[in-house]
């Protein structure tokens, strides 16, 4: 380190030092420090708290860093690909116009997406300091954005957690054949075993999910006391978090190396095998098939917004925090734009696998409805409540195709008009089933499901499917718990296993709320309302921290010392105007569907 620098002046001196966030972090002689604003409290060129696991430190400050390039861009691909991109992307894609969706999805990626994902990957890199040191670098009393972020991961980590638990459970369950979800279970009424009956109003699926998994009580009041298979579940999650966490980025570096890749290599499989079965192009074709009118719709751009912002993991602090242990003359402008663009590709895979696989789902239930329907007017037939002279001439009961059904329907329809509701015929559409539109636990846990059932060897492809849910949930994870230690790493002289292992049992014990018969209520409820506009705030308050009180200019400075060339001007403009445009909107339209929202959201729990 040269002598004369200001960082040496500081550790020889008692005489407060004001530099740049140049002269602070590249530790070069100053350029012009009394034009900066930047402080901080802390010394920076002091080394980080408590001893370094890693084989490999920063000479600049002792910071333990990543030992290869690969490890860190598989954490932040690990971070950003999560459940999400598995079954809430093909949900959007399908709610708002199919193909067309891509479109408003992609312009926002460009425009606020990569922008404000360099962005953080920037200050953390440049600043070395996790969520909450890096914000007092910009200027002391921002800190608190920085406390906030730390508060998100800890409500969301707590009820993501959760979910891992549940694909845990799922997990062990799918080791045995035929698979526990699917059929009805009996029950016996006197010397007679009879369907369960609440299972043969709704599906195996369904009834295995509420009932056997989650057991949940008829409302949220009704708490109905642990529920130990989810509770050992969650804790099984936890202690796989905390095994992987405990060590730092030396742990969790090697742990991604398989959690971040296994799910691509699970997502190909159900690819091929799906668009092997019958139904898959018509549920690949009806997911793409863009509906152009939907672009014009409002909701249509702020849910593509909203998932953008949310796909990259933005506002939690774990993309500093990675960044963080990056050396600093890495190309984070690279970074950005390469995790950005696999995150949508994934995105893009998974929407082919659900809907592959939907497809098929789809056409094994018409194809079920088709029989039903046809013994009912077998039956009418027979009972001479229809005439054999209304079914035309050229169908065959034995061999009946769903558009031979669907001209006996049309026929049957406009003869029996008066009495026709009465015969209790369903019109056995595929569009109808292709449109049902399923997300989140509904999808995985329902529909999904449903369809391996239907797989030959569908253990195998369960199992694959609950340990590629397991790998996601952990990769997120990771990045959650990161950007809740690295800040108090940071900041308090602790040493990372202690602090890593304390954090994992307060959250267990606080997550048991989510485990109780009741507990699914409390995860939506979490999931709709702890994350969405508070990480939107977080991410508006960040962009202007450095846009408008920072100064672009200045961190536009500040980049091309870091990088060694100067960033496009596209990014200038995205930090001081557009991003923060958008996010106020969003903001703005977040508020406004919160404050109507409660009346819908009790009519959710009462259908429950």
């Amino acid at each position: 380190m040269p002598k004369n620098t200001k960082v040496t002046q500081r550790e020889h001196s008692n005489e407060p030092v004001t530099e740049s966030v140049a002269d602070l972090l590249s530790l070069e002689q100053p350029m012009d420090y009394k034009s900066s604003q930047m402080s901080m409290g802390l010394s920076p060129g002091s080394t980080a708290p408590g001893k370094s696991l890693l084989p490999e430190q920063d000479a600049e400050d002792g910071r333990p860093a990543w030992n290869n390039k690969l490890e860190y861009i598989l954490a932040q691909v690990g971070f950003s690909v999560g459940l999400g991109n598995v079954w809430r992307f093909p949900y959007l894609c399908q709610k708002n116009g199919g193909g067309a969706y891509l479109v408003p999805y992609f312009i926002l990626l460009l425009l606020i997406g990569i922008p404000l994902f360099f962005l953080e990957l920037a200050v953390g890199q440049r600043i070395r300091r996790g969520s909450i040191g890096v914000w007092n670098y910009v200027y002391p009393q921002l800190g608190g954005i920085g406390v906030s972020s730390l508060m998100v991961c800890g409500f969301v980590g707590l009820y993501y957690n959760v979910i891992i638990g549940w694909s845990i459970f799922y997990f062990f369950q799918s080791f045995q054949y035929p698979l526990p979800w699917a059929e009805c279970p009996f029950k016996k009424n006197g010397t007679q075993a009879i369907v369960e009956p609440e299972c043969e109003k709704s599906s195996a699926t369904t009834y295995f999910w509420y009932r056997q998994t989650l057991n949940i009580t008829s409302t949220i009041d009704d708490t109905g006391g642990l529920n130990w298979k989810m509770s050992l579940s969650l804790l099984v999650a936890w202690i796989l978090v905390c095994l992987a966490v405990i060590k730092g980025i030396q742990s969790s570096g090697k742990v991604m190396y398989f959690s971040s890749l296994f799910p691509y290599v699970v997502l190909f499989c159900f690819l091929v095998r799906g668009l092997m079965l019958k139904g898959s192009v018509d549920g690949i074709a009806h997911m793409f098939t863009p509906k152009l009118e939907k672009m014009l719709e409002p909701q249509v751009w702020r849910e593509a917004a909203t998932q953008v912002f949310f796909a990259l993991g933005l506002g939690f602090g774990g993309v500093i925090a990675f960044s963080s242990y990056n050396k600093r003359d890495n190309n984070c402008h690279f970074d950005a734009a390469l995790v950005s663009v696999i995150n949508f590709v994934t995105s893009i895979l998974a929407t082919l696998v659900v809907f592959a696989v939907l497809g098929f789902k789809a056409n094994v239930m018409n194809e079920k409805c088709v029989v039903e329907n046809a013994e009912k007017i077998l039956g009418y037939l027979n009972t001479g409540v229809l005439s054999k002279e209304l079914i035309p001439p050229h169908i065959n009961f034995s061999h009946l195709t769903a558009q031979d059904y669907s001209e006996m329907y049309g026929v049957i329809m406009t003869v029996k008009e008066d009495s026709f509701g009465q015969l209790g015929l369903d019109p056995c559409v595929l569009e109808d089933e292709l449109n049902k539109a399923v997300q989140g636990t509904g999808l995985a846990f329902i529909a999904f499901t449903e369809a391996m059932t239907h797989f030959p060897a569908s253990p195998f492809w369960s199992v694959m499917f609950f340990f590629m849910l397991i790998n996601l949930g952990l990769g997120s994870m990771i990045g959650t718990m990161t950007g809740i230690t690295t800040p108090i790493l940071d900041a308090f002289k602790i040493r990372k296993e202690i602090l890593c292992v304390v954090c994992c049992i307060i959250a267990f014990l606080l997550g048991l709320l989510f485990v109780q018969r009741s507990g699914n209520y409390f995860v939506t409820m979490f999931d709709d309302y702890s994350a969405g506009l508070p990480l939107t705030v977080v991410v508006i308050l960040e962009n202007i921290s450095v846009a408008w009180i920072y100064g672009t200019k200045r961190f536009m400075q500040d980049l091309e010392d870091m990088l060694g060339f100067r960033p496009y001007s596209f990014y200038y403009y995205m930090w001081k105007y557009v991003s923060p445009a958008i996010l106020t909107v969003l903001i703005v339209a977040t508020v406004i569907e919160m404050s109507v929202s409660p009346a819908g959201y009790n009519a959710w729990v009462e259908d429950e």
